[in-house]
C-alpha cells in the first residue's frame, strides 16, 4: 500500500519540435550536453522520496524505454514500486490508444488501484525544473484538496499554459486553457495531485473528458470541487517549442542560477553518463561561453555553444550561439550561427549557415541545402 504514486505522461510526440522529436519521444530529448528532458522529473520524484512511478509512453518510445531501463540510475530500481512502464494496449473492450492526458490516465488506473493509493501525482515528462513535490502534496493534504495544480508566475506567451485564478486562500476561482486573453499570469505546470477518489469519479463521469486541461480542471471547478493552487517559485520551463527549448539551454550559459544545476550537493540532477574520456580542446581550438560535453575534441572555435557527447570540431570552423546533439562532427571551415545540430550529423567542409531564427539542422537538411 502506497499513500502516494506518480504517473508520469511521457508519450508525446512534440510536433513543434520539428525534425528534433521526429525519432524520439519529447521527454527523451537532449538538454544541456549532458542530461535528457525525462531527467528533471525522475530527479525531483526520487528528492521527494517518490518510488512508485507509472510512465505513460506512447509515441516513440525505445529510446526513451532503453534511456531509463530499470531506473537505477535514479535509484529506482525498488522491489516494491519502482518505475513501471505503461504502454497502449488491445483489451476486450478495443484499442486502448491514448485520446488525451486523462484519458491516458484513465486506461491505467489498475495501476494505481494496486498499490491502494490515497493520492494521484500527476506529472509531464517534458519539463525543465527542480521541485521537491512534497512541499505540493504537504499543501494539498493540508488543505484536503480534491484538487491541487501546481503553478508559477508566467513573464510572456501566457497563451501558451492553462491560465488560473485563485483567492487569498488559495483556491482556484477560475481556469481557462490557453486562452487568447489570459485573466491572470498564473499558469498550470501540468503538476496535479488529485485524491484518488475524485479522480476516478471525474474519469468515469463522461467518455467525453479526455484531457486535464481542457475538460477534467474545468469540469471540476464548475461542479464544485476542492481545487486549489500551489504556487512554485522556482525556475520552471516549458520546452515545447523549439525557440523554447533553445532559450531553456542558453539559459544555463547566461543565467546559471536560475536552475541552479551546480548545485548539485543538496538536489543533483541525475543522468546516464556514457564511459567516455574529458573533452580535449587543442591548441588550435577555443572556447568562450560554453558548456562541453565528454569525448568531445576541439579543433575551432566555440562562441556560446553546447556540445553533448562525443562531437568533433575541426580547424578553422567558427560556431556562434549554437547546440550540438551527440557526435556531430563538424569539418573544416564551418561557420554555424543560430542553429541546433540533430546527433550523428556531419557537416561538410566549408558549409557556411547563419539564420535569423533558430534552425535544426541534420543530413537531411544539409542534402537539400547543398542542393540548391
Amino acid at each position: 500500500m502506497k499513500k502516494i504514486v506518480a504517473m508520469a505522461l511521457v508519450g508525446g510526440r512534440g510536433s513543434r519540435l520539428g525534425d528534433i522529436t521526429k525519432h524520439t519521444a519529447k521527454p527523451a530529448v537532449s538538454f544541456g550536453g549532458k542530461y535528457r528532458l525525462i531527467d528533471f522529473v525522475l530527479s525531483n520524484l526520487v528528492h521527494s522520496n517518490i518510488d512508485t512511478i507509472g510512465l505513460l509512453t506512447q509515441y516513440e518510445p525505445h529510446q526513451l524505454t532503453k534511456y531509463i531501463g530499470n531506473g537505477s540510475t535514479w535509484d529506482l530500481d525498488v522491489n516494491d514500486g519502482g518505475i513501471s512502464f505503461l504502454t497502449p494496449y488491445t483489451s476486450t473492450s478495443g484499442e486502448q490508444w491514448q485520446k488525451g492526458t486523462a484519458h491516458a490516465i484513465k486506461q491505467h488506473m489498475h495501476f494505481v488501484d494496486q498499490y491502494e493509493a490515497e493520492h494521484i501525482l500527476i506529472l509531464s515528462g517534458d519539463h525543465i525544473y527542480k521541485m521537491d513535490y512534497q512541499e505540493l502534496i504537504n499543501t494539498h493534504l493540508e488543505n484536503n484538496s480534491d484538487i491541487t495544480i501546481g503553478a508559477f508566475k508566467v513573464k510572456k506567451d501566457a497563451s501558451r499554459y492553462g491560465i488560473l485564478e485563485l483567492n487569498k486562500s488559495n483556491e482556484v476561482v477560475s481556469f481557462e486553457e490557453k486562452p487568447e486573453i489570459p485573466k491572470s499570469n498564473k499558469a498550470s505546470m501540468g503538476v496535479y495531485v488529485f485524491k484518488t477518489s475524485v479522480l476516478k469519479q471525474l474519469l468515469e463521469h463522461s467518455e467525453q473528458l479526455l484531457d486535464f486541461g481542457k475538460d477534467i480542471i474545468p469540469f471540476a471547478l464548475s461542479h464544485n470541487y476542492n481545487l486549489c493552487g500551489y504556487m512554485f517559485n522556482g525556475y520552471f520551463k516549458d520546452v515545447g517549442t523549439i525557440v523554447s527549448l533553445f532559450e531553456a539551454n542558453m539559459d544555463l550559459i547566461d543565467n546559471p542560477k536560475f536552475l541552479k544545476l551546480h548545485e548539485y550537493k543538496d538536489f543533483p540532477i541525475y543522468t546516464k553518463s556514457s564511459n567516455l574520456p574529458p573533452h580535449h580542446i587543442t591548441k588550435h581550438g577555443s572556447v568562450t561561453s560554453s558548456l562541453v560535453s565528454d569525448g568531445c575534441l576541439i579543433e575551432g572555435r566555440l562562441v556560446k555553444a553546447i556540445l553533448s557527447s562525443g562531437c568533433y570540431i575541426k580547424k578553422h570552423s567558427v560556431l556562434s550561439n549554437v547546440i550540438l546533439y551527440n557526435n556531430v562532427k563538424i569539418e573544416e571551415h564551418v561557420n554555424l550561427h543560430n542553429c541546433i545540430v540533430l546527433e550523428n550529423t556531419i557537416v561538410p567542409k566549408n558549409t557556411t549557415l547563419s539564420f535569423d531564427e533558430i534552425t535544426v539542422i541534420d543530413d537531411d537538411f544539409l542534402r537539400g541545402y547543398n542542393n540548391e
